[in-house]
């Protein structure tokens, strides 16, 4: 078969590809059953065992090479005549990076939602039980930052270095598969980005690659945040697609670390995400909570705050609209905001289980 001909029949595939994964979405059972909890686990196993021991991020190098060869793309469609074959080209190119990229994970986007394998019962919005689990937070938090420091005017500040951070990640989730065993982490393949300054510049703590299985973070942000990246990033490697769900597993993977440092940066994240919930409801109610606050958090606040303000910028907002267009488009209607969700989910888990 010429390449001609094998380019058009791929760039076909790719509208079958996306038909295919559309009508899977309908089918959530089945993926839970068969990819999530079948396949997918062997797959994720084999190319973290194959990149894992890399010391530096492999899908950082391999994205590099895609954005070239698209931007290469894009300068020779306009230079060049024969417009019709290119677009044919890099459909065929766009055909295999989508079958891998839902082979590999995506189809993760529509499993069983974790409200029905955990046996979470679904809350609506009660703000009674919002303030029940944000004086929970102060509380733990608090407790945690006093612990820390001795002292509640004090910051927490992480004795660690960020390699460190990363290398004991894993022990929060060997903890947690104690109690669900569906979140055994091995082998490991957490890495800093490449990218971490440009990451920055986009508004994003770090991102899981589905071709190489590795999760990244960014090696810039504040250390008492990174934990908690770290755990996220984690989450999507165990098949949790959806960002509320990533950030519900990361909290409870850091929160059940032994190490307080770990436990420190679950319940301060939970915390903010709380406040954002009760700031869109009362700001009044709102303020109130900040003046119960120590000292030293609003000191760690403060610090992510302006660590992310020191990188604000014009495209900031751009890759953010695309990134949670791209989310609603799988199975995550929210977009971005549904990062915020995990509220939700912390409140139906304290209702079930009890949190530590």
């Amino acid at each position: 078969m010429s390449k001609k001909n094998r380019n058009k029949i791929l760039s076909l595939l790719f509208f079958v590809q996306i038909g295919l994964v559309s009508l899977l979405s309908y089918y959530p059972k089945f993926i839970e059953t068969n990819y999530s909890n079948g396949i997918y686990k062997y797959i994720s196993s084999f190319i973290r065992i194959i990149f894992g021991w890399v010391p530096f991020s492999v899908g950082d190098i391999i994205y590099a090479v895609l954005i070239i060869l698209v931007t290469r793309f894009i300068y020779k469609l306009f230079l060049h005549q024969n417009k019709k074959q290119r677009i044919i080209n890099f459909l065929a190119g766009l055909s295999i990076f989508y079958f891998f990229f839902y082979f590999f994970w995506g189809l993760n986007y529509s499993r069983v939602p974790l409200n029905d394998t955990l046996l979470l019962e679904e809350e609506k919005f009660d703000i009674e039980k919002l303030k029940e689990l944000t004086n929970f937070l102060i509380d733990k938090t608090a407790k945690i930052q006093l612990e820390i420091t001795a002292n509640d005017t004090l910051p927490v500040v992480v004795p660690y270095s960020k390699n460190k951070i990363i290398e004991l990640t894993a022990i929060g989730y060997s903890n947690l598969s104690k109690v669900w065993p569906q979140f055994e982490y091995q082998p490991t393949s957490l890495k800093k980005s490449l990218f971490s300054l440009p990451l920055t510049y986009m508004g994003f703590a770090g991102y899981f690659n589905p071709l190489t299985g590795e999760a990244q973070v960014d090696y810039l942000i504040p250390k008492t945040s990174l934990p908690m990246t770290c755990s996220h990033e984690v989450a999507h490697q165990l098949g949790i697609a959806s960002e509320s769900e990533a950030n519900f597993i990361g909290y409870l993977a850091a929160d059940f670390h032994e190490d307080k440092y770990f436990q420190y940066s679950a319940n301060l994240s939970a915390l903010r995400y709380a406040l954002s919930d009760i700031y869109r409801y009362d700001q009044d109610l709102y303020l109130q909570y900040i003046d119960k606050l120590p000292n030293g958090i609003i000191l760690n606040f403060k610090e992510l705050n302006d660590f992310w303000k020191k990188y604000e910028n014009l495209s900031e907002p751009i890759f953010k609209f695309f990134y949670s267009n791209y989310l609603k488009v799988n199975q995550q209607k929210d977009g971005l905001e549904s990062y915020n969700r995990m509220v939700d989910l912390l409140i139906a888990y304290q209702n079930k289980y009890q949190l530590q």
